[in-house]
């Protein structure tokens, strides 16, 4: 399902009725791509303290915060950035499910000129410029009763300057717009996207929206 621009809580309260229902058996696993208005999630092992900005100027800027029941600690979402939530049941462990998600997008990413590597001890997937690593995605799941729930968040043509309001999880950012000078649609990347988790995955992903 590509759901276009949507603020967060919605779209992780979908993710919990859709969970309920492939436990169920009433609705098929679901990969919702999706694109945020301006917002800081809290993880699991989220230190607040990793908020840089006050409410003040988080408010002035338009960026919400929310708390999330992924693993991890802080993160940002905005425009421009394609964000993933495969809704499946998991097949093996955990990381094998983060890396059918990184290798999908790498395929992806390879589409358009970059080339970006899974890294298992600081998940995500990294490319190298000059020598240092940018994150380009960051990853991040939720397993109920081998069910996931959330995913990634790829930088397409976000606005790098705003990880700057956290204390990034990563060394530093990157786009794609950044690496290539061009900015794909995210509703295309959305169904490329979909076409590669088919394949890493093993599921017939068929286009619900």
């Amino acid at each position: 399902m590509w759901l276009g621009r949507q603020p967060f809580q919605p779209v992780a309260a979908l993710q919990e009725e859709l969970r309920a229902g492939v436990r169920a058996g009433r609705v098929p696993e679901t990969l919702l791509l999706v694109e945020h208005d301006p917002v800081i999630t809290l993880g699991r092992s989220a230190d607040p303290s990793h908020v840089l900005a006050s409410s003040s100027e988080l408010a002035r800027r338009g960026v919400a915060v929310a708390e999330a029941s992924r693993g991890g600690d802080v993160t940002y979402h905005g425009p421009g950035q394609l964000v993933g939530y495969p809704i499946v049941r998991l097949r093996g462990g955990v990381v094998g499910h983060l890396r059918a998600m990184a290798d999908g997008l790498a395929a992806v990413l390879a589409e358009v000129g970059i080339t970006a590597r899974w890294r298992r001890e600081a998940p995500g997937l990294w490319v190298d410029r000059g020598g240092q690593l940018a994150k380009i995605c960051a990853f991040g799941v939720n397993v109920q009763r081998r069910i996931t729930a959330h995913g990634f968040a790829l930088n397409v043509s976000s606005d790098l300057d705003a990880f700057r309001l956290i204390v990034p999880c990563g060394l530093r950012d990157t786009a794609v717009q950044q690496l290539t000078g061009t900015t794909p649609s995210l509703e295309t990347l959305a169904d490329r996207v979909a076409a590669a988790f088919a394949a890493s995955f093993g599921l017939p992903f068929v286009r619900a929206i």
